[in-house]
Protein backbone atom coordinates (compact mmCIF):
# COMPACT_ATOMS: atom_id res chain seq x y z
CA UNK A 1 0.00 0.00 0.00
CA UNK A 2 1.30 3.47 -1.08
CA UNK A 3 2.09 6.08 1.70
CA UNK A 4 2.47 9.84 1.94
CA UNK A 5 6.19 10.43 3.25
CA UNK A 6 8.10 13.17 4.01
CA UNK A 7 11.94 12.18 3.29
CA UNK A 8 15.51 14.18 4.15
CA UNK A 9 13.60 17.62 5.46
CA UNK A 10 16.55 19.15 7.09
CA UNK A 11 16.14 21.02 10.06
CA UNK A 12 18.10 22.53 12.26
CA UNK A 13 18.58 21.30 16.31
CA UNK A 14 16.19 24.14 17.25
CA UNK A 15 13.95 23.13 14.40
CA UNK A 16 13.69 25.60 11.88
CA UNK A 17 13.75 24.27 8.33
CA UNK A 18 14.27 27.57 6.56
CA UNK A 19 15.69 31.10 6.98
CA UNK A 20 14.02 34.11 6.67
CA UNK A 21 13.43 36.01 3.86
CA UNK A 22 13.51 34.15 0.74
CA UNK A 23 14.62 34.76 -2.66
CA UNK A 24 16.08 34.85 -5.79
CA UNK A 25 19.57 35.17 -4.22
CA UNK A 26 18.21 33.17 -1.22
CA UNK A 27 16.27 30.40 -2.52
CA UNK A 28 16.38 28.46 0.98
CA UNK A 29 15.95 31.45 3.10
CA UNK A 30 18.99 33.81 4.19
CA UNK A 31 20.87 30.95 6.16
CA UNK A 32 19.11 28.27 5.10
CA UNK A 33 21.91 26.60 3.09
CA UNK A 34 23.76 25.95 5.91
CA UNK A 35 20.58 23.41 7.24
CA UNK A 36 22.09 21.34 3.67
CA UNK A 37 25.22 21.08 4.05
CA UNK A 38 25.17 17.33 4.83
CA UNK A 39 23.52 17.28 1.42
CA UNK A 40 25.76 19.30 -0.72
CA UNK A 41 28.73 17.17 -1.01
CA UNK A 42 26.84 13.70 -1.84
CA UNK A 43 26.40 12.08 -4.86
CA UNK A 44 23.05 12.30 -4.95
CA UNK A 45 23.05 16.09 -4.72
CA UNK A 46 25.61 16.40 -7.99
CA UNK A 47 23.71 14.05 -9.97
CA UNK A 48 20.93 16.96 -9.41
CA UNK A 49 22.41 19.50 -10.68
CA UNK A 50 24.92 17.59 -13.93
CA UNK A 51 28.10 16.79 -11.68
CA UNK A 52 29.94 13.77 -11.47
CA UNK A 53 31.45 12.56 -7.65
CA UNK A 54 30.23 13.28 -3.84
CA UNK A 55 29.66 11.28 -1.19
CA UNK A 56 27.57 8.31 -1.23
CA UNK A 57 25.10 9.07 1.98
CA UNK A 58 22.27 6.72 2.50
CA UNK A 59 19.86 9.22 3.43
CA UNK A 60 20.25 10.94 0.70
CA UNK A 61 20.37 8.42 -1.89
CA UNK A 62 16.94 7.42 -0.63
CA UNK A 63 15.58 10.75 -0.47
CA UNK A 64 14.05 10.49 -4.03
CA UNK A 65 13.51 6.34 -4.47
CA UNK A 66 10.06 4.99 -4.53
CA UNK A 67 8.31 8.01 -4.85
CA UNK A 68 5.34 8.40 -7.50
CA UNK A 69 4.58 11.54 -6.98
CA UNK A 70 5.67 14.78 -5.34
CA UNK A 71 4.14 17.62 -3.59
CA UNK A 72 5.61 21.08 -2.97
CA UNK A 73 4.24 24.32 -1.93
CA UNK A 74 4.48 27.53 -4.01
CA UNK A 75 7.85 28.34 -2.56
CA UNK A 76 9.56 25.29 -3.24
CA UNK A 77 8.94 26.50 -6.89
CA UNK A 78 9.98 29.59 -7.10
CA UNK A 79 10.02 33.28 -5.48
CA UNK A 80 7.67 34.71 -7.40
CA UNK A 81 4.05 36.06 -5.08
CA UNK A 82 1.03 36.57 -6.50
CA UNK A 83 -0.37 36.41 -9.95
CA UNK A 84 2.15 34.38 -12.01
CA UNK A 85 3.18 37.76 -14.08
CA UNK A 86 3.96 35.36 -17.17
CA UNK A 87 4.81 32.00 -17.86
CA UNK A 88 8.59 32.24 -17.63
CA UNK A 89 9.75 30.98 -14.58
CA UNK A 90 9.45 26.83 -14.59
CA UNK A 91 11.62 26.30 -11.21
CA UNK A 92 14.76 26.49 -9.71
CA UNK A 93 16.37 22.91 -11.76
CA UNK A 94 16.67 23.82 -14.92
CA UNK A 95 15.17 22.23 -18.28
CA UNK A 96 15.78 18.73 -15.94
CA UNK A 97 14.24 18.61 -12.84
CA UNK A 98 15.41 16.32 -10.35
CA UNK A 99 11.29 14.99 -9.73
CA UNK A 100 11.16 12.59 -12.86
CA UNK A 101 7.60 12.17 -11.73
CA UNK A 102 4.05 14.60 -11.64
CA UNK A 103 5.09 17.10 -9.18
CA UNK A 104 2.46 19.11 -7.98
CA UNK A 105 2.32 22.98 -6.50
CA UNK A 106 0.09 24.17 -4.15
CA UNK A 107 -0.72 27.58 -5.26
CA UNK A 108 -3.75 29.93 -4.95
CA UNK A 109 -3.14 30.98 -8.51
CA UNK A 110 -3.85 29.04 -11.47
CA UNK A 111 -1.79 27.78 -14.26
CA UNK A 112 -1.41 25.55 -17.14
CA UNK A 113 0.71 22.27 -16.55
CA UNK A 114 4.57 22.53 -17.49
CA UNK A 115 6.21 19.36 -18.99
CA UNK A 116 9.75 19.37 -18.37
CA UNK A 117 13.03 16.87 -19.38
CA UNK A 118 13.44 13.89 -17.75
CA UNK A 119 9.39 13.08 -16.57
CA UNK A 120 8.59 15.71 -14.82
CA UNK A 121 5.14 17.58 -15.26
CA UNK A 122 4.58 20.40 -12.71
CA UNK A 123 1.16 20.77 -11.88
CA UNK A 124 -0.79 23.94 -10.49
CA UNK A 125 -3.36 22.85 -7.74
CA UNK A 126 -6.13 25.75 -6.23
CA UNK A 127 -7.91 23.45 -4.81
CA UNK A 128 -5.86 23.42 -1.29
CA UNK A 129 -3.51 20.20 0.24
CA UNK A 130 -6.95 17.51 -0.09
CA UNK A 131 -7.00 18.28 -3.68
CA UNK A 132 -3.06 18.16 -4.32
CA UNK A 133 -2.98 14.91 -2.39
CA UNK A 134 -5.66 13.20 -3.90
CA UNK A 135 -4.42 13.92 -7.61
CA UNK A 136 -0.61 13.08 -6.02
CA UNK A 137 -1.93 9.88 -4.75
CA UNK A 138 -3.80 8.90 -7.79
CA UNK A 139 -0.53 9.68 -10.03
CA UNK A 140 1.29 7.57 -7.77
CA UNK A 141 -0.57 4.55 -8.16
CA UNK A 142 1.12 2.22 -6.07
CA UNK A 143 4.22 3.98 -5.31
CA UNK A 144 4.67 6.86 -2.05
CA UNK A 145 3.62 10.40 -2.35
CA UNK A 146 6.26 12.60 -1.29
CA UNK A 147 5.46 16.10 0.78
CA UNK A 148 8.93 17.42 -0.31
CA UNK A 149 8.38 21.17 1.75
CA UNK A 150 8.25 23.55 2.00
CA UNK A 151 7.71 24.40 6.00
CA UNK A 152 4.23 25.30 4.97
CA UNK A 153 3.58 22.93 3.03
CA UNK A 154 4.94 19.64 5.52
CA UNK A 155 3.17 21.45 8.90
CA UNK A 156 -0.87 21.67 6.62
CA UNK A 157 0.03 18.16 6.19
CA UNK A 158 0.75 17.07 9.71
CA UNK A 159 -1.92 19.52 11.45
CA UNK A 160 -3.94 17.32 8.46
CA UNK A 161 -3.03 13.92 9.96
CA UNK A 162 -2.08 12.72 6.37
CA UNK A 163 1.57 12.08 6.86
CA UNK A 164 2.04 8.17 7.34
CA UNK A 165 6.30 8.69 7.45
CA UNK A 166 8.58 11.80 8.54
CA UNK A 167 12.13 11.05 8.49
CA UNK A 168 14.16 14.20 9.34
CA UNK A 169 17.74 15.20 8.84
CA UNK A 170 18.78 17.08 11.74
CA UNK A 171 21.36 19.39 11.16
CA UNK A 172 23.98 20.70 13.81
CA UNK A 173 23.12 24.23 14.06
CA UNK A 174 21.13 27.09 15.49
CA UNK A 175 19.04 29.38 13.48
CA UNK A 176 17.58 31.26 15.85
CA UNK A 177 14.84 32.51 13.74
CA UNK A 178 13.19 31.80 10.46
CA UNK A 179 9.75 29.08 9.21
CA UNK A 180 9.76 26.78 12.55
CA UNK A 181 8.53 23.16 11.54
CA UNK A 182 7.24 22.48 15.17
CA UNK A 183 5.81 25.98 16.25
CA UNK A 184 2.49 25.84 18.13
CA UNK A 185 1.80 22.37 16.97
CA UNK A 186 0.98 20.14 20.33
CA UNK A 187 3.14 16.84 19.31
CA UNK A 188 2.29 14.23 21.94
CA UNK A 189 -1.43 15.27 21.07
CA UNK A 190 -0.89 15.28 17.23
CA UNK A 191 1.20 11.63 17.85
CA UNK A 192 -1.74 10.36 19.47
CA UNK A 193 -3.94 11.56 17.40
CA UNK A 194 -2.27 10.11 14.50
CA UNK A 195 -1.26 6.71 15.34
CA UNK A 196 -4.45 6.10 17.18
CA UNK A 197 -6.35 6.91 13.67
CA UNK A 198 -4.02 4.86 11.01
CA UNK A 199 -1.58 2.96 13.17
CA UNK A 200 1.40 5.50 10.85
CA UNK A 201 5.20 5.70 11.63
CA UNK A 202 4.69 9.57 13.01
CA UNK A 203 8.73 10.45 12.95
CA UNK A 204 11.60 9.18 12.23
CA UNK A 205 14.82 11.38 12.96
CA UNK A 206 17.61 10.75 11.79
Amino acid sequence: MSKVRVRGFAVSVDGFGAGLDQSMEHPLGKGGPELMRWFFPTRAFRSMIGQDGGTDDRFAETGMEGFGAFILGRNMFGPIRGEWPDDAWKGWWGDNPPYHAPTFILTHHARASIVMKGGTTFHFVTGGIEAALAQAKAAAGDLDVKIGGGVSTVRQYLLAGAIDEMHLAVSPIVMGRGEHLFAGIDLPSLARLIHEGSGSEVASVA
